[in-house]
């Protein structure tokens, strides 16, 4: 598994994972799933799309810089 920081891609319009500094996962799209650390513990999730992003029972104002393993 990788593990690095959600970052929003404005020009894709969608949320990306950046591993490095020129390592990025691609962009994620509506239901994959990935690890997501909360309260010091890994959670898993999977990202979705209603009006804005979210992830599956994780409570964010805002997803850039969460920490996640893919």
């Amino acid at each position: 598994m990788k593990q690095g920081a959600l970052i929003f891609d404005e020009q894709a319009d969608r949320y990306d994972i950046r591993f490095d500094l020129a390592d990025y996962y691609g962009g994620l799209h509506c239901g994959e799933t990935f690890d997501v650390m909360v309260g010091g513990k890994w959670k898993p999730t999977r990202i979705e799309m209603a009006g804005d992003w979210y992830l599956v029972g994780v409570r964010a104002d805002d997803l850039t810089g969460l920490r996640v393993r893919i």
